[in-house]
């Protein structure tokens, strides 16, 4: 099943834009829409750069969804703090958010974060 578009998978662009991904989740942070536009060399605004990184981050969370892991792209926010309504559609086309109210959406991206920390989580460890 391939909701979004081919065009970033197997390229360097998707694997620099995971690993920011991972990397913000890792350390239970998020990182922004503008900064993954720098990542994939696009303009830091504009109808373009917000198109390509909703391509991109749909390709990694569709993937993600398809090796039964959260939705990656929870960590990516725009300047509001949270993820953008590309966000809540994918969710709904994998099956995943079905309530399309504006709490259920805040629930669920709540959760879906919480979830995506904990599969990504740096574990440290300590001597003894």
């Amino acid at each position: 099943m391939t909701i979004v578009t081919d065009k970033y998978r197997g390229t360097t662009t998707y694997h620099c834009v995971y690993c920011e991904l991972i990397a913000a989740a890792r350390y239970r942070g998020t990182v922004t829409y503008q900064k993954i536009a720098q990542l994939m060399g696009l303009p830091i605004v504009g109808a373009h750069m917000g198109k390509e990184v909703g391509h991109i981050l749909g390709a990694i969370s569709e993937d993600e969804h398809l090796q039964g892991r959260p939705m990656l792209s929870a960590v990516a926010v725009g300047v509001s703090g949270e993820p953008g309504n590309g966000f809540y559609l994918l969710a709904r086309d994998l099956g995943k958010l079905k309530d399309d109210s504006a709490e259920a959406r805040k629930l669920f991206w709540e959760t879906e974060i919480v979830a995506v920390y904990k599969e990504w989580q740096h574990t440290f460890h300590t001597k003894k």
